[in-house]
């Protein structure tokens, strides 16, 4: 039997809740439970129609303009979006659990967006460990120049 895969996930959206607010980009990274990376899942997704950019994300993005425009490129509707996420989380070896802060709303979006256009949650578990967050390293596969800088921490929704 394969060993577990434990995914962290880094997202961007344009409000603070999915249904009137899009999630913008989605990015995971899955670890063994040793830290070592076994694979990484990215994708940028369309806006939902009907939703707005909520004023304090508007006044973030304008100041982050060309990562704004990252997020845009190639982007995919939704259902497409989230459907190869959950192939994706199903090819993981072992079962798969979600590594989350439920402070953040990393959380939130991903289950709605599993749920609404994937009809799923793929993953067997949640974990809201510290330590095991801790443990795992730093997904570093944002594509989003303000990701990358060294000092930053992972803003997962911005």
């Amino acid at each position: 039997m394969p060993p577990d895969s434990y995914v962290k996930t880094h997202i961007h959206t344009d409000g603070p809740i999915p249904g009137p607010h899009s999630l913008l980009t989605l990015t995971s990274a899955a670890f063994t439970v040793d830290g070592v990376l076994t694979g990484t899942f990215t994708t940028n997704v369309r806006e939902l129609p009907g939703a707005t950019l909520h004023p304090i994300a508007l006044s973030h993005w304008r100041t982050r303009a060309d990562d704004w425009l990252c997020t845009r490129r190639a982007s995919r509707p939704p259902v497409l979006a989230m459907t190869a996420y959950a192939r994706w989380i199903d090819q993981l070896p072992g079962a798969a659990t979600f590594v989350t802060d439920t402070a953040e709303s990393d959380y939130l979006f991903v289950y709605w967006y599993l749920q609404r256009f994937a009809g799923l949650w793929p993953f067997a578990r949640t974990s809201t460990d510290p330590d095991l967050r801790a443990r795992l390293p730093r997904p570093r596969v944002c594509t989003l120049a303000g990701c990358r800088t060294p000092d930053r921490e992972l803003a997962f929704t911005s």
